[in-house]
């Protein structure tokens, strides 16, 4: 998986552990949108965090959440334990949120159709969560921004297009426009309503603007993107067009544009349309554009533009490039948006401005300092829930919340959630590992089995699983460091190019330079279960097969992880096959030297709910055997995250088809609350394990390649486990 560095005009300028006084941002808590529900409230059903604001004191935020039809209310008082007040009905969708004090003005999506569309603004105490009143918009609204002497309001209604109707092309009347409602002492003025046209400006399709976000400056002029129309509108307060511009579009290097299971970014594209979505303004003559496109275009960056229309700086491929460094890279997105930027924030702490991007595929923030707003300079990727698709900064408390919409909770993974991030003094503590600054150019993502190089104190070696399965690839890690550094990849190849159905769990060192691998097989997907033993430059030398006396009790989830003790490989299986007593799991071992197999059985835990609990890796070091045992579930509902260990004495293998001896095992370390500490909710996947003579071990979760996941991979070192 190599990765082309180019166009990488911002770097990152301060990384996890770095020695400073700077401010840095860092996740204290996650609130699940599911906590807001009532008791006996249906727990199952879908729910959403999407468009967020806080109020004027800062001590309450609240967020749209669209299934269910209503906006939820969170007590930040102490933002590291987020408090529910519940969620209120809007009769209807709400699409965005502005606050102005303890007022709350909901856009409310009402439509019955893509032909008759219709919305209102509800406006609402958040208080005593009481609406007070409800003014027709006469269309499907899609954001509202206040202004920020309170005003007035301005309300984009997008009248959205059917992307099943004249091939999900625009123009689809009627037409979207941009309503500006007045504001006096708080209470919006219905009859004042202004209907600001916007049609004849754009070049595509111009009977027709698809207004998106808008957002107002100091001086009340109105930014709204057309997103479809690619195109940009200034206005004043009074409707009137100040300014209107195509966002043109953006030549790109050093990108990925296939999806085919590998991360190869060294394709190139030419005016892309950069179709923007989010907008703000960053001070009365220069705002910032996420650029995620939608039906033509998406430019995978941001951009920041004078008011009249002006390119001042564009971030090309390198916030790409910034995602691809942290293993947050979606490849699944690769021939569409790639890391697909949103939604955009700004806000000045301490005296800094700072653009926070949100990449709804990479499910990360870039926080850039934008003092110069000719060279912006990127100074964390943060990690957030899954699909950001909010965000508000609350500076005078040194805080900022995302609002993340995805909700996978119908997959038993993770609900929607609202995070927060507090600014102080310290080193970030996101990301974990990293292969930016390492003098390489790798990028990478679903780290699965580990193995620690008793040669050299500090590096590692992990596998890459089948999220990647056109590239498999051993990693080389420098875990001294922090964050750790992925200093080399190399691919797993066979007669000369990579190997082909593998998905690789477990590594363990030959001794003589060279790695057995552990491949998970899959008979219905003509993925063997199998040993690879790999040579010091990645190619499969030898390829031994799982014996008939093993697969005759087969099912999907096998080979988890691989170690070497005195020249036996041992290989943990991770769940029950058919021929294994309930909550058992197979400790098989095969000699390399005599082609003899032989395993014992090991004891799990029970699962709980309609979950499953199994075994991710097995590590040999001293008198004892350790492993990982953990659970499918995600956040509060996970249960099982361990380090066992097996006396090394009870590895006695007995031949495989018969009777097999049960190991003793022990408990050596809950995992949850170390992956409690990083302010997130807690990973499914704690999958590799690697511990070094001196008994230091280190732990890393799989991401699963960003594929129904946040992306984030934690790394840690428990210490010592002698």
């Amino acid at each position: 998986m190599s990765l082309r560095l180019t166009c990488l005009t911002s770097t990152i300028a301060l990384m996890a552990g770095t020695a400073s006084a700077e401010s840095v941002f860092n996740r204290v808590a996650s609130f699940a949108t599911t906590d807001n529900m009532a008791d006996g409230g249906d727990r199952s059903a879908e729910t959403s965090a999407e468009i967020i604001a806080a109020s004027a004191d800062g001590m309450t935020l609240i967020y749209t959440d669209s299934p269910l039809g209503v906006v939820g209310m969170i007590d930040i008082a102490d933002p590291a334990n987020p408090q529910p007040k519940g969620n209120v009905a809007m009769n209807g969708e709400p699409t965005s949120v502005a606050v102005l004090g303890m007022t709350a003005f909901v856009a409310v999506n009402t439509s019955e159709s893509f032909t008759e569309p219709s919305g209102v603004l509800v406006t609402m105490d958040m208080a005593s969560g009481q609406e007070t009143a409800r003014c027709d918009l006469g269309g499907q609204p899609d954001s509202v921004a206040a202004a920020r002497d309170g005003s007035f309001l301005a309300i984009a209604i997008e009248n959205e297009r059917d992307e099943d109707a004249g091939d999900g092309r625009v123009p689809q009347m009627p037409a979207g426009t941009l309503v500006l409602l007045p504001l006096a002492e708080g209470a919006v003025d219905c009859a004042g309503v202004i209907r600001a046209d916007l049609t004849g400006l754009a070049e595509v399709a111009p009977e027709d603007p698809e207004p998106e976000f808008v957002d107002i400056n100091e001086a009340g002029e109105i930014v709204v993107t057309l997103q479809e129309n690619n195109h940009i509108a200034v206005l004043d307060r009074t409707g009137a067009v100040l300014s209107h511009f195509s966002a043109g579009g953006v030549d790109l290097e050093g990108i990925d544009t296939a999806e085919d299971g590998a991360i190869v970014m060294d394709d190139s594209t030419a005016g892309v349309p950069r179709e923007p979505d989010g907008v703000k303004w960053i001070d009365d003559t220069h705002f910032a554009t996420a650029n995620e496109g939608d039906m033509d275009g998406g430019s995978r960056g941001w951009t920041i533009w004078s008011k009249d229309g002006q390119v001042v700086w564009d971030s090309g491929a390198s916030f790409e490039h910034a995602v691809a460094q942290i293993g947050h890279y979606p490849e699944g997105r690769s021939d569409s948006k790639g890391a697909e930027p949103e939604s955009i924030g700004f806000a000045t702490f301490d005296g800094t401005p700072l653009v926070f991007v949100e990449s709804e595929r990479a499910s990360v923030v870039g926080v850039y300092d934008v003092t110069d707003p000719v060279n912006p300079v990127l100074l964390q990727m943060l990690p957030s829930g899954v699909g950001p698709e909010g965000l508000v900064a609350i500076p005078e408390r040194g805080l900022i919340a995302t609002s993340n919409e995805t909700d996978l909770g119908g997959d038993a993974l993770a609900r929607a959630h609202v995070m927060l991030f507090q600014r102080s003094e310290g080193a970030p503590a996101y990301p974990t590992i990293t292969s930016e600054g390492a003098g390489s150019d790798i990028a990478w993502g679903a780290l699965s089995g580990l193995v620690a190089d008793p040669d050299q104190p500090g590096r590692l070696y992990a596998v890459s699983d089948s999220a990647y399965e056109m590239a498999p690839t051993i990693f080389t890690i420098n875990a001294t460091q922090t964050p750790a550094r992925i200093t080399e990849a190399m691919t797993v190849t066979r007669n000369g190019s990579p190997a082909q159905k593998l998905d690789l769990e477990g590594i363990a060192l030959d001794g003589e330079g060279g790695f057995w691998l552990a491949n998970e097989g899959r008979t219905d997907r003509l993925v063997p279960h199998a040993l690879l033993h790999v040579g010091a430059d990645g190619a499969i030398q030898e390829e031994v097969a799982f014996p008939p006396e093993l697969l005759a009790g087969e099912t999907r989830f096998g080979a988890e992880g691989l170690t070497m003790v005195d020249g036996t490989l041992w290989i943990a299986i991770q769940r029950e096959w058919k021929d294994d007593p309930e909550n058992t799991v197979k400790l098989v071992a095969y000699k390399p030297e005599n082609q003899e197999w032989g395993a014992v059985r090991y004891q799990k835990a029970e699962p709980t709910g309609e979950g499953w609990v199994g075994l991710s890796e097995i590590v040999a070091h001293g008198d004892w055997v350790y492993l990982i045992e953990r659970d499918n579930h995600t956040g509060a509902n996970a249960v099982t995250k361990l380090v066992t260990r097996v006396p090394l004495t009870e590895m006695t293998p007995a031949p495989l088809g018969g009777d097999l001896p049960t190991v003793t095992r022990e408990v050596v370390r809950d995992l949850i609350p170390d992956l409690r500490s990083s302010g997130g909710f807690v990973l499914e996947k704690v999958e590799g394990m690697a511990i070094a003579p001196d008994g230091t071990a280190w732990l890393v979760t799989d991401n699963d390649g960003v594929d129904d996941s946040t992306g984030e991979t934690q790394f840690w070192s428990i210490g010592s486990v002698d």
